[in-house]
C-alpha cells in the first residue's frame, strides 16, 4: 500500500506514523483526515546529548521504513519530519534547538541517506501542525486561518489557501512576541510585556502557583478553580484572557483570518477558555470582521499529520514541478525556543 513516513519530534518524545495515499491531494482538502496506517512513539533520548537525539530520529525513521516494507508491501515514497526550534526548511537544516541542543543539523540529507534515497521534507513543528489543522482539522474549508497554540510559549501559523506562510525571513506568525503590556514583565526575547509572558499555559501556571500559594499548581488547576468560582483563579484567568484578546485583535487586524484556531495546553480548558475569550475579542473589534474562534481539532496528532502532508506534497511536486511547497521557504522558529 502506498504510504509516506511522518515524524513529529518534540523536546522529550517523538510521534510517528505511516500515512496513507489519500493524503496525496496536495492543495485540495480530502473528505477526512488521511489514514494513519501505523503509529508509534519513541523517546528522543535527549539526556544522552544532541548527537544521540539525531541518531534516535534516524533509527526511528529506518524502523518505520522497514515496517512499511514488511506490513504494507512496499517502501515509503517520501518522508516528512517536523522539528522544534529554528528550521531552514528550504535547505533541510535543523538550525537550532535549545531544548534538544543541536545546531545546524543537515536533517533532510541525513534522513534521506538513512532511508536509502527517499525524498524528505523538513518543517517547523508549529507550522506543520498548523498546516494539518488548516487543511484537514478545524480550519478545513477556510481560505485564510490563523493557528495559535497556547503552550509553553505562544506561536502561530498563518494559513493561506491550504498553505502556511513563513514570511520573508521565516518568522511570520510569532504572535507570542507581540507586546501587549508595554514596560511589563521581561521576556527572554529582550522585550517587555510580550503576550506569551502573560497568556501562555506556562504564564498562567506561574501566576496561579503564586496566587494559590501552591508551587505545584498549573494552568489546568487554575481552570478547575475558575469553574468552581475561586476569586483568585478568576482574577488570574481574566488577566490572561485580556492579554490574549489584545494580542489576537492585533493579529486579526493585520491578517484578517476567516478562522482563528486556538490549540495547545490552555485550550484543553474548553469553554472555560473559549466563552470569555470570544466575548473579550468581540468587545475589542471595531471595523474588523470577527473571525470564527474555534478549538483545534487534531490534538497531539496535528504535527504527525502535518508531516505526512508535507511528505505527500513532495510526491505531488515531483509529479507537477509547479506545485508550491506547503510551508513556503526560509527558516522558522517557535516562541518556546526564543524564550528557552
Amino acid at each position: 500500500m502506498r504510504h509516506v513516513i511522518a515524524l513529529d519530534v518534540g523536546g522529550t518524545g517523538m510521534k510517528a506514523a505511516l500515512v496513507g495515499a489519500q493524503a496525496a491531494l496536495s492543495g485540495d482538502r480530502p473528505p477526512g483526515p488521511p489514514a494513519l496506517l501505523h503509529q508509534a512513539r519513541r523517546s528522543t533520548g535527549r539526556e544522552r546529548g544532541p548527537d544521540a537525539v539525531v541518531e534516535s530520529i534516524l533509527d526511528f525513521a529506518a524502523e518505520l521504513r522497514a515496517y512499511g516494507e514488511k506490513h504494507l508491501g512496499e517502501s515509503a515514497v517520501a518522508a516528512g519530519v517536523a522539528v522544534p526550534g529554528i528550521v531552514d526548511a528550504e535547505n533541510g537544516i535543523a538550525s537550532y534547538s535549545a531544548n534538544l541542543g543541536w545546531r545546524d543539523v543537515p536533517m533532510r540529507r541525513l534522513l534521506s541517506e538513512r532511508l536509502r534515497g527517499v525524498p524528505v521534507a523538513l518543517g517547523h513543528d508549529v507550522r506543520t501542525g498548523g498546516l494539518a489543522e488548516g487543511r484537514i482539522g478545524a480550519g478545513n474549508g477556510a481560505d485564510r486561518f490563523l493557528f495559535v497554540p497556547l503552550g509553553t510559549g505562544i506561536a502561530g501559523a498563518i494559513g493561506i489557501d491550504g498553505r502556511v506562510e513563513p514570511g520573508a525571513h521565516g518568522f511570520a506568525g510569532e504572535i507570542g512576541h507581540i507586546v501587549v503590556r508595554p514596560g511589563g514583565v521581561a521576556c527572554p526575547c529582550g522585550q517587555r510585556g510580550c503576550l506569551e509572558r502573560l497568556a501562555s499555559a506556562s504564564a498562567v501556571s506561574l501566576a496561579w502557583a503564586e496566587a494559590s500559594g501552591d508551587p505545584a499548581a498549573d494552568a489546568a488547576d487554575c481552570a478547575k478553580a475558575v469553574e468552581s468560582g475561586d476569586p483568585r483563579a478568576l482574577a488570574v484567568w481574566h488577566d490572561a484572557i485580556d492579554a490574549l484578546a489584545d494580542g489576537l485583535v492585533t493579529a486579526l487586524t493585520l491578517l484578517d483570518p476567516r478562522v482563528l484556531i486556538i490549540g495547545g495546553g490552555l485550550a484543553e480548558a474548553g469553554e472555560t477558555l473559549f466563552v470569555p475569550l470570544r466575548a473579550a475579542v468581540e468587545e475589542r473589534v471595531t471595523f474588523q470582521k470577527l473571525p470564527e474562534i474555534v478549538p483545534a481539532a487534531l490534538g497531539d496528532t496535528a504535527g504527525c499529520l502535518g508531516a505526512g502532508l508535507l511528505a505527500w506534497d513532495l510526491v505531488a511536486a515531483a509529479q507537477d514541478p509547479t506545485t508550491r511547497p506547503a510551508v513556503g521557504r526560509g527558516s522558522a522558529t517557535d516562541s518556546s525556543e526564543v524564550t528557552a
